[in-house]
């Protein structure tokens, strides 16, 4: 008998895997979405009861800079049942916690995976990525960013989120999907 690797520690935090980032005529298209499905599969496969998911919704009346925001992306202004904010995977029994930002560390995730550690995979590493894994590890909460299962607005982006994130070494480290299946 082969032996079954261990469950990787902490929780899985899969970013905004919503068709508003993955459909190809969508303004927030992520172009490597469909890329990264794969590899999350395999992750939420691997943490298993320990995977919360994370929406981005729009809120019923933006305040603030908001308003602006919804003044360029207006198709957005939809509530959270809309099919455009529906996760592309079948969650199950896992939480899924939503948002009106773009960082999704606060409270309501901060009472689903405590003090972690956390590792974050999803969309976009350059905005809801990015905007949840700082202030998590400025909480204290050690955080491991799954470069290949994370997917900017472009390659560039992508690239240039995780130097910024990388700055925020060792509270923040990185790791690819074998890597983390492997045990690393």
């Amino acid at each position: 008998m082969g032996e079954q690797a261990a469950r990787p520690e902490g929780w899985l935090v899969v970013v905004d895997l919503q068709h508003v980032f993955g459909e190809p005529d969508s303004p927030w298209t992520a172009p490597r979405f469909e890329e990264i499905r794969p590899r999350i599969r395999r992750l939420v496969a691997a943490f298993g009861d320990r995977v919360v998911w994370t929406r981005f919704v729009a809120p019923a009346e933006p305040v603030g800079a908001w308003k602006q925001y919804y003044e360029q992306y207006d198709f957005a202004r939809q509530p959270p049942e809309a099919p455009c904010y529906q996760l592309v995977e079948d969650p199950g029994t896992a939480p899924v916690v939503d948002a009106t930002t773009f960082g999704k560390w606060g409270p309501a995730l901060a009472d689903v995976v405590g003090e972690g550690p956390l590792t974050v995979a999803g969309v976009a590493t350059d905005c809801c990525v990015m905007s949840t894994v700082l202030p998590a590890a400025d909480a204290g909460v050690p955080v491991r960013v799954v470069t290949d299962a994370c997917a900017g607005a472009g390659d560039d982006e992508h690239e240039r989120a995780l130097q910024v994130m990388g700055g925020y070494a060792p509270l923040v480290s990185f790791a690819t999907t074998d890597e983390v299946l492997a045990g690393a």
